[in-house]
């Protein structure tokens, strides 16, 4: 029998805090930099209003910035956090640790194709967003499994990581992938259940996006 309306799950998608490479405007990627002072109040604040949420499961990616992130929420629910590196965000190889200003000067057209949502192409010559989304859907699938029919899974991802996951399971046509936007540090998104599919698959709705309220408000910026 399948579960009622009211009894579907949901994935709280929710960004990491800022770090001081955010503040910087530079493409963090894989490269494990932790929250400065701003992340982690943003994170301890957020984590109040994602507790009213009434989370079942928590699930992060194992780098630093975003367990840093976790741990607050872990605090105020009693639950314990999984880390899963299919979370991580992009690989984005030479880019990692330059600002957008100098990934510009030298990889212009590339790197106006990949802001622009091109799923093909692979930042500083590593990931693309299609690779990024096969293995997100993955971690977040191998969480779900263990949440049962109801519940709540909180994801806590990277920017990038979670624009493409979140395309990915509203199943966007690649050509519509640039028309969602990115989040905020600290911020987040939510997908809910709708009724399943003819082939019993899971389908989604996004029910929030980009929400939250910032002790500091910063711009978006992927990485």
């Amino acid at each position: 029998m399948s579960p009622a309306v009211g009894e579907r799950r949901r994935i709280v998608f929710w960004r990491h805090g800022r770090t001081d490479w955010n503040a910087a405007g530079r493409f963090q990627g894989q490269t494990d930099i932790p929250l400065n002072d701003d992340g982690v109040r943003q994170a301890t604040h957020a984590a109040r209003v994602l507790a009213a949420m009434g989370p079942s499961a928590i699930v992060s990616s194992d780098l630093e910035r975003t367990r840093t992130t976790a741990e607050p929420l872990a605090t105020e629910t009693g639950l314990p956090v999984a880390l899963d590196s299919g979370l991580r965000e992009t690989n984005a190889g030479s880019w990692q640790g330059k600002t957008f200003a100098e990934i510009r000067v030298t990889d212009a057209e590339l790197l106006g194709r990949w802001e622009d949502g091109d799923v093909g192409v692979a930042a500083g010559g590593a990931e693309t967003r299609l690779d990024v989304a096969a293995r997100t859907r993955a971690a977040v699938e191998r969480s779900l499994e263990g949440l049962g029919e109801s519940g709540t899974l909180v994801v806590v991802s990277h920017g990038g990581a979670i624009r493409v996951a979140l395309a990915e399971l509203l199943g966007l046509p690649h050509s519509l992938w640039g028309a969602l936007s990115g989040l905020s540090n600290c911020n987040w998104s939510v997908l809910e259940e709708r009724s399943p599919a003819p082939d019993g698959g899971a389908r989604w709705r996004l029910g929030e996006h980009n929400a939250g309220s910032l002790l500091v408000p910063v711009p978006i910026v992927e990485g």
